[in-house]
């Protein structure tokens, strides 16, 4: 993967080409848009919006689920391009990256996935044309053309599968048209923002159509580098640099039978994401001896901006796949449709880590397909039959999926880690006696004493070099089905069925680096008598020898882990479903109550895994944990809610009350020196929300708006881990009270020819923590982001030029905090983007 791009070249030269046959091509090209919607006005009411959140296609204000519906053009007016940026248009959605843009999570009324392992599930599922992305974010990439997003709240398991238990982001993309159609789009932008995306849509015949789309975009770091005695030499990270293709063929070769086939390959080489300091502790002043001068900021001033890393933190994405979908009209059960969903997609990452976020050289990952790696690849085959009756509407149908993801992971200790846990290691057993009493003069080779080697060579090199290889096969039968009892009520029942068969084989390596622990194990009087040498009273010996033994056989450097080979196997047969009622009080309001059940599935922790028994749930120890697993994920959800449309279809106003309780929510947590995954008994989320939309009586201005107010808490059960101790009872990470977001719109008439737009748009969240532990240190206060643009342009919608800022008041705030590896007393955190501005132009031909 790691290859020079004559892709990249040949896509330059796409776009290009086809912003000049858009030039050439403007009297051969049709608008038909603003005819159609002239010729129609009822579709242009908000009361016509149509979605498919329940596998067919109904209007909005019909389906008794909570749905924010993100058109086309209000994506646009916001600037989002990936589901980061949905965000700001949703409320009770956040989303949030670590240390790669690979690692992305969604979360929906305070509850997704917690951490980055790949061996958990999505809790927030993300489908984009009916196909299911393993992870959020495999998912994450610029989505190009949209129709619309649908947001999905509360668990839609049943429709949509395993993997939805909070919720789903439902990606509907623009298909071929039998219009020809040429639009293209240049940006630019502070920190170097350049960008061109490029669509053709073209009849071909009176049976079928193409349409082509390619984008390309690049930005300088939203970070500067400090990168001390390298090898890194680049100087920033958080940069963009990725392209993406999209080709889609529509068949129809008579009125009952369409296909579309659909392929998209998408390509990112980036440097992402080096953490910044926002709490420095006793340790960071080991870290800058060791470095020769600042390892980390001399000061906790994350908006400053500037981070410290000596490797280097490159990443590269590469997502591609086909599909193909198939929807049939059948002369059976009075014409029922029958569609099929088949897929393929392959999606890998690499990325290169700087693990101890400093410009000494303690840890890192090296860039690598055998070094620092995830990747899927996916089929997955879905068939449903959807029908009519004059009293229900009934859907049934089948799915499958079979998923490989291979996991390559990677420790390398550099030349300061000896001395660095060394000296933390000597200061932190001293401070348990009286001042003085332990020598810690020349503590840097205390580790070499401890073990009778020289100094230099008791943790070096490459300790831990682990494969992992799972398999998944998921199988679903499921039915959801709409009664009209009367008029006005409705039943709709669902059930889902699903078998899930998961295997991993794991292999544990290493090249060296564990020399130290090796010896202590072996024989740890060498390392009692160091401790006796150094002024440890012998009769404390006992007690303090398995602290010492225990950092020196962290997971990374335990040769109790090297030469294993473990195969695990689960199974899970579970079912999900739900129940509603809809009462239609009249043919503008509607009331409706619902009861489902969710589940996610069960899974591997995908890393090194030790305690002091052996078991997942031991205390703390060296000794490897065979068996990995965590069981499913489910929760038991209840919503009550009205739908009501009001000024002759032109007001939308909608809102719910719910009810969630997980149990089994799966954790995966950072505790400094591990990753641990733990099964939560309980987690409750229990809260309101309200949306409207609004097309107002003054002509051109649409007014969108919405507020969750969500308590996500977690149960009272006290988990094993000491750095757990803050979560029972206390709110879950990300969960803030309060979300809100608005945005208005305003089109204008300009003279006889021209058009003015403006938008902005603002996401408010109340404050939230957003480590897993729950650290105070990585509360993030509350905080309001907005976002605007104005546009001016041609009426007939050939061309608009457009100014605009994202995150226009330069809101300062962070999306993840969390423990600086092995620096206990230090926090870091992953920032989110400061303020960008530029400009658009776009051409419709």
């Amino acid at each position: 993967m790691n290859r020079e791009r004559p892709v990249r070249r040949a896509l330059t030269l796409a776009i290009y080409g086809t912003l000049c046959v858009a030039a050439s091509s403007s009297v051969l090209a049709q608008d038909s848009t603003r005819g159609a919607a002239e010729s129609d006005p009822d579709s242009q009411l908000l009361s016509a919006i149509k979605v498919t959140a329940q596998k067919r296609e109904e209007q909005l204000q019909d389906v008794p689920i909570s749905i924010t519906v993100v058109t086309d053009q209000l994506l646009k007016d916001m600037g989002a391009r990936d589901i980061k940026d949905l965000q700001l248009l949703v409320p009770g959605l956040t989303v949030t990256s670590t240390s790669s843009e690979a690692l992305t999570t969604a979360r929906i009324r305070g509850v997704g996935t917690v951490g980055d392992n790949t061996g958990l599930e999505s809790s927030v599922g993300v489908v984009i044309d009916g196909v299911y992305r393993a992870r959020n974010g495999v998912g994450f990439g610029d989505l190009g053309e949209l129709e619309r997003i649908e947001v999905l709240k509360g668990p839609q398991g049943t429709v949509f599968g395993k993997n939805t238990s909070a919720g789903i982001i439902n990606v509907v993309t623009k298909k071929p048209g039998f219009e020809t159609e040429v639009e293209a789009e240049l940006t630019a932008g502070n920190y170097g923002i350049l960008g061109a995306s490029a669509a053709f849509n073209s009849p071909i015949g009176d049976a079928a159509a193409f349409r082509l789309f390619a984008t390309k975009r690049e930005r300088d770091g939203y970070l500067d580098i400090v990168t001390g005695g390298g090898p890194r030499t680049s100087d920033e990270d958080v940069n963009q640099d990725f392209y993406s293709l999209r080709g889609q063929l529509l068949l129809q070769p008579n009125q009952d039978l369409e296909v579309n086939v659909a392929l998209d390959y998408t390509e990112r080489d980036e440097r992402c994401c080096a953490g910044v300091t926002i709490f420095r502790g006793p340790a960071a002043g080991i870290v800058d001896a060791l470095a020769g001068g600042e390892g980390v900021s001399p000061t906790a001033d994350p908006f400053n901006r500037v981070a410290y890393s000596n490797r280097d933190t490159r990443s590269e994405i590469v997502d591609r796949g086909i599909s193909v979908q198939m929807d049939w009209t059948t002369p059976w059960f009075d014409s029922a449709a029958l569609t099929s969903i088949t897929a393929l997609r392959d999606w890998q990452t690499i990325n290169g880590t700087d693990l101890d976020f400093s410009s000494a050289d303690i840890w890192h990952r090296n860039f690598g397909e055998d070094d620092a790696s995830d990747a899927f690849e996916t089929f997955s085959q879905e068939l449903r039959l959807t029908g009519s009756t004059e009293r229900v509407d009934w859907m049934a149908g089948v799915y499958f999926a079979d998923e490989k993801l291979v996991r390559h992971t990677q420790t390398v200790l550099g030349s300061a880690y000896e001395p660095y846990l060394s000296i933390a290691l000597l200061n932190n057993l001293a401070a348990a006696f009286p001042p003085g009493l332990v020598n810690t003069a020349g503590a840097a080779t205390f580790l070499s004493e401890a073990t009778g080697r020289p100094f230099g060579t008791t943790f070096v090199g490459e300790a831990s070099d682990d494969r992992f290889e799972q398999n998944a096969r998921s199988f679903a039968v499921f039915t959801n089905n709409t009664f009209h009892v009367t008029d006005s009520l409705d039943l709709i029942g669902g059930f889902r069925y699903t078998r899930e068969d998961k295997e991993v084989d794991s292999r544990f390596g290493s090249q060296g680096g564990n020399a130290g622990c090796g010896g202590a194990l072996v024989d740890p009087s060498t390392a009692a008598a160091a401790l006796i040498a150094r002024g440890v009273p012998a009769a404390a010996v006992g007690a303090v020898l398995p602290t010492l033994v225990g950092f020196m056989c962290l997971p990374w450097t335990n040769p109790l882990h090297i030469g294993r080979e473990t195969n695990q196997q689960r199974d899970e047969s579970e079912w999900s479903g739900t129940f509603k009622a809809a009462y239609r009080w009249n043919e503008n309001v509607m009331f409706y109550g619902s009861a489902a059940r969710g589940y996610k599935a069960g899974g591997f922790n995908l890393d090194r895994v030790q305690s002091g028994d052996g078991t997942t749930s031991g205390p703390a120890g060296i000794l490897p944990v065979i068996d990995t697993s965590f069981p499913a994920e489910f929760v038991n959800s209840y919503e009550f809610g009205t739908k009501t449309t009001w000024a002759g279809g032109n007001l939308l106003l909608n809102g719910a009350i719910f009810y969630q309780d997980f149990s089994g929510f799966q954790l995966n947590s950072f505790l400094g020196t591990t990753f641990v995954v733990r099964s939560v008994p309980e987690v409750i989320s229990q809260g309101a929300e309200a949306e409207m939309l609004w097309q107002t009586p003054v002509d051109g201005l649409f007014l969108q708006a919405g507020v969750t107010y969500a308590d996500t808490r977690y149960g009272p059960d006290v988990l094993p881990d000491a750095g757990l101790f803050l979560l029972p009872n206390s709110r879950v990470s990300f969960a803030p009270f309060w979300s809100s977001s608005a945005a208005m719109s305003y089109e204008w008439p300009i003279g006889g020819s021209l058009l003015g737009r403006f938008n902005i748009g603002a996401k408010y969240s109340s404050d939230y923590n957003t480590g897993s532990d729950l650290d105070p240190e990585k509360e993030q206060s509350s905080f309001t982001v907005v976002n605007a643009r104005i546009g001016l342009g041609d009426q007939d919608e050939r061309w608009m030029l457009e100014l605009w800022a994202q995150n226009l008041t330069d809101k300062d705030y962070i999306q993840v905090g969390f423990d600086a590896p092995l620096q206990a007393g230090s926090w870091n955190a992953f920032l989110a983007a400061p303020r960008t501005y530029g400009a658009t132009l776009r051409m419709s031909f």
